[in-house]
């Protein structure tokens, strides 16, 4: 699992510009699925045939993570740009990134104003990232315009790395720990349900590529995999997020204090039971937070029976998150002795 979640995460991905992940995917499934195809915004549809008559189950993680794209050169050869996905401004500056162009890659630096020469009240604000920039060492326009073009992505650069014994470090956990989960669970999966295992594009910018795929899918049920918050650390309260790394996938309950999905009844405790017999531990969560894939598969058509697995994970959505591998896998094993029960 560790090996999978380093290629996943040290790949760049940001909405809109999946390719390289749905092709490591792609590959990561040949000889396990029976069929492998990209419909036409991007998603990766891989088929695992049933029986006869079975179910059709989607599995749903999306290969998106957050990041930035070129908006603006000035006349000196620095970057302006705009923020692809829910991004904190104050985790952006002095970041080393990549910029994926069509020519190749181009390192570049976020800068701003020095403290030194901001005024006092100057220095207590957050910096937004409008007043940000990258310096990719162009002299002027014409040079920068030379390496990079309006609508390149930009990658915020950070190695995967093992923490303790248990903990993984590393970029876009946020939701390359969905696209690892839905990779093993394609590969081992014995079910007599008809398995669609969907890698989504553009979760992080409106759910963009579950509402089509599932729309085109349209399964009997869908199970969306994610990552959650975990609230083990200093700086947030128990009950604000009570899930933690280290006991279990969290089994979503509702998200967004049920603007997104409120999962159903009859998912919600095939989930439960299917734990509770194998001996898998669990987190049950009730969000206020964000939502997934799931809030779009579940109003998709006539409305789909959808719920969502999310192992905790530590300071997502900023450039480097962490999550424990013995959650990851147990969300494996979950999914497992589901699909045995349909």
């Amino acid at each position: 699992m560790r090996d999978l979640l380093k290629k996943l995460t040290e790949a760049p991905g940001i909405s809109g510009f999946e390719d390289e992940i749905r092709n490591l995917m792609m590959d990561e499934l040949e000889g396990h699925v029976d069929e492998v195809e990209v419909d036409n915004m991007g998603n990766m549809i891989a088929l695992k045939k049933g029986k006869e008559g079975g179910k059709r189950v989607m599995l749903a993680a999306h290969m998106d993570e957050i990041g930035l794209l070129v908006r603006y050169i000035d006349k000196e050869g620095f970057i302006k740009f705009s923020k692809i996905g829910g991004i904190n401004d104050q985790m952006l500056l002095n970041q080393e990134v990549t910029i994926h162009t069509s020519n190749g890659t181009v390192t570049g630096v976020i800068g701003s104003k020095p403290p030194h020469r901001m005024k006092e009240a100057e220095r207590k604000k957050v910096i937004g990232y409008e007043d940000m920039f990258i310096d990719i060492g162009a002299s002027d326009r014409e040079e920068a315009e030379g390496m990079v073009k309006l609508g390149d992505p930009i990658i915020i650069n950070q190695e995967f790395a093992e923490l303790g014994k248990t903990l993984v470090k590393g970029k876009a956990l946020d939701n390359r720990v969905g696209c690892a989960v839905l990779i093993e669970v394609m590969k081992q999966a014995e079910t007599d349900a008809t398995l669609y295992g969907v890698g989504t594009v553009q979760e992080e910018v409106g759910l963009k590529g579950a509402k089509t795929s599932a729309f085109k899918i349209n399964p009997d049920m869908a199970i969306a995999l994610d990552v959650t918050i975990s609230g083990d650390h200093p700086g947030i309260k128990e009950d604000e997020a009570p899930a933690k790394a280290g006991k279990g996938p969290a089994i979503i309950l509702a998200d967004a204090s049920g603007r997104g999905i409120m999962t159903h009844p009859k998912v919600k405790e095939l989930l439960i039971s299917a734990a509770d017999e194998e001996g898998i531990p669990y987190q049950l969560e009730v969000s206020e937070g964000g939502t997934t894939d799931a809030s779009a598969i579940h109003l998709t058509r006539e409305g789909i029976p959808t719920g969502v697995i999310s192992p905790p994970t530590r300071y997502i959505h900023t450039p480097v998150s962490v999550v424990n591998v013995e959650d990851v896998e147990n969300a494996v094993k979950l999914i497992l002795a589901v699909l045995k029960r349909i």
